[in-house]
């Protein structure tokens, strides 16, 4: 029996993120360099994206590239963006074809102009879709983006244009970089790693966490649907008692 089949279309996680962990140690297992395994891993993204919209999963935020990921070495960052390039021109069209709308969430402002412009492009040509949205976390930082959350409300603040008592979780949410998106249901580690990296600290709050040991490169439908399998075995109880989300 396909694993598709007995995912619940009642309870499809609206959000899903997922930490694309594990393309370099592929890459080595295969005798072949970092960039190679980062090659591979675009296959897994396209498989991805095609499950959500199967199943009908109306959110996917991938970790594509931190801010931490600069310091790696340079040959390697140099190929990562052109890599970028290279795969945003190459998907657009078929992202478009299948009602994917493009959106970024990070510094986009520090990725090279030639990264910008075909985000840009590949934005404006997807913004009408709504099948499923595709956000890139590129030279993304949650403790970054939060610093500049703070910022923006001690600015309003500092103006007068708010009040101290007017700073709650819902302005917060407003100044996030993902302010247009509902907060992930659902959070997903390749690679045997159990951390979250910097990553949407402030929206994974209440959110389920599913690690797996598969390389990035290996992860297709079929381990995404364990993952969708999982969480639906799961009572999200936002503090509650059971029996009170039962009743």
């Amino acid at each position: 029996m396909e694993l598709k089949s007995l995912i619940d279309k009642t309870n499809i996680p609206q959000h899903i993120a997922i930490i694309m962990d594990g393309n370099g140690r592929w890459a080595k297992q295969q005798g072949e360099d970092r960039i190679f395994g980062h090659h591979e891993g675009v296959n897994s993204v396209r498989e991805i994206v095609e499950a959500c919209g199967e199943i009908g999963v109306k959110f996917l935020t991938l970790y594509a590239f931190s801010t931490e990921n600069w310091n790696r070495p340079k040959d390697e960052v140099n190929a990562l963006m052109e890599l970028l390039v290279a795969t945003i021109s190459l998907e657009t069209p078929n992202l478009h074809k299948q009602g994917v709308k493009l959106h970024t969430i990070g510094d986009i402002e520090s990725l090279p102009e030639s990264c910008q412009k075909e985000l840009q492009e590949s934005i404006s040509i997807t913004k009408d879709n709504t099948r499923v949205n595709l956000i890139l976390a590129l030279s993304y930082s949650s403790k970054w983006e939060i610093m500049n959350a703070v910022k923006k409300i001690a600015i309003q603040v500092e103006s007068g244009t708010i009040k101290v008592k007017d700073v709650n979780n819902t302005l917060m949410d407003k100044m996030l970089t993902t302010s247009k998106f509902p907060d992930p249901e659902l959070m997903i580690r390749t690679s045997g790693e159990h951390r979250i990296s910097n990553f949407l600290l402030w929206q994974l709050a209440y959110a389920e966490f599913y690690f797996t040991d598969t390389l990035w490169p290996d992860f297709r439908k079929d381990d995404f649907f364990k993952a969708i399998l999982a969480y639906q075995k799961r009572e999200r109880r936002f503090g509650l008692t059971g029996e009170q989300i039962q009743n």
